[in-house]
C-alpha cells in the first residue's frame, strides 16, 4: 500500500472504532517506512468521509445551547469536542490523500496530525462513555468538513483555513472551557482538554508553515493573501478574544495578529 492508498482507507472507515484504529495502524506502518510515498492514482473528487449513521447532521443554529451545569449539558459539551475531533481525523488524511507532489516533511507532517486527532477522539469518547453517553447520541454539525469541501482545489487556501481559521477557533476558547470544568470540579475533563490544547498549538503551526510555503512558491504575500482568503470564504468566522500567546506558539505573528483583529467581530 502506499500511502496515499492509506489516507483513502482511513477517509472511508466509517465507524467510531475503526477510522481511529485503522489511522493508528497507518500511522505507524508509515513511521517505520512501510508506506511508499508514490503518486499512483489520482485523487478523487471530494465527497463525505465515511461516517457512522449518527450523529445526525443540522445546522448549527438548530443544535441546542446547554450548560455545563448539568451533566446531560457536559456530555453534550464533551460531543462536541469529540465530533470536532473525528472530522479532524479525516481533515489530516485529506490534506495527505488530496495534495500530491509535495516535500515529504507535508505528509509527515499530516499523518502525524491525523494520528493525534485519533488518539483524542479516543480520550474524549472514553470521557462521554464515562459519563454514560457514547458518540452520536447528540447531533451535530458539518461546519468543518464543509470548508474542506471548499478548498478541495487549492493546498494554500486549504492550510489558511482549515488549520488557521476553523482549528485555530479552538486555541481561543478552550482555556476558557478548561477553567469552567475546573470550577465544576470536572477535572477528568479538564486535564483531556489540557492536552489537546497543548497538541493542537502544534497542528496549527503546522498549517501556518505549509501556508507560507504555499504564498512563497506563488510569490504572494501571506498576510495579504489570508485577508483575502477570509473575505472569500470565512466571513464572520473569526470571533475576539485571540488566545494571542497559543496563536504566536502556532505561528502567527503580532502584526498579523492585530490586522485579523480588525476582521474578527
Amino acid at each position: 500500500m502506499n500511502l496515499f492508498e492509506a489516507a483513502r482507507a482511513c477517509l472511508d472507515a466509517a465507524t467510531s472504532e475503526a477510522k481511529p484504529a485503522l489511522t493508528l495502524q497507518l500511522s505507524d506502518a508509515f513511521a517505520r517506512g512501510e508506506l511508499l510515498l508514490e503518486a499512483g492514482a489520482p485523487p478523487e473528487p471530494i465527497c463525505m468521509p465515511g461516517r457512522p449513521a449518527k450523529p445526525v447532521l443540522v445546522h448549527p443554529r438548530d443544535l441546542p445551547r446547554r450548560g455545563f451545569g448539568s451533566v446531560e449539558g457536559r456530555a453534550a459539551f464533551i460531543h462536541a469536542v469529540a465530533h470536532i475531533e473525528f472530522n479532524a481525523i479525516d481533515l489530516a488524511w485529506d490534506a495527505v490523500y488530496r495534495f500530491r507532489g509535495l516535500p515529504a516533511q507535508f505528509y509527515a507532517d499530516w499523518v502525524g496530525v491525523a494520528r493525534d486527532e485519533a488518539r483524542h477522539f479516543m480520550m474524549v469518547r472514553s470521557r462521554l462513555q464515562a459519563l454514560g453517553y457514547d458518540y452520536g447520541d447528540f447531533d451535530a454539525h458539518n461546519g468543518l468538513w464543509e470548508m474542506a469541501e471548499k478548498t478541495a482545489h487549492d493546498g494554500l487556501a486549504r492550510m489558511a483555513l482549515v488549520p488557521r481559521v476553523l482549528e485555530a477557533r479552538g486555541l481561543d476558547v478552550t482555556p476558557g472551557m478548561i477553567v469552567k470544568l475546573r470550577q465544576l470540579n470536572d477535572d477528568t475533563t479538564a486535564d483531556i482538554l489540557e492536552v489537546i490544547l497543548r497538541e493542537e498549538v502544534a497542528h496549527v503551526a503546522a498549517g501556518s508553515r505549509w501556508y507560507r510555503w504555499y504564498c512563497e512558491r506563488a510569490g504572494v504575500d501571506h498576510r495579504t493573501r489570508f485577508r483575502e482568503l477570509l473575505r472569500e470564504y470565512a466571513g464572520g468566522v473569526l470571533h475576539k478574544p485571540f488566545n494571542t500567546e497559543a496563536r504566536l506558539q502556532a505561528g502567527f505573528d503580532l502584526d498579523e495578529l492585530e490586522s485579523l483583529l480588525e476582521e474578527a467581530d
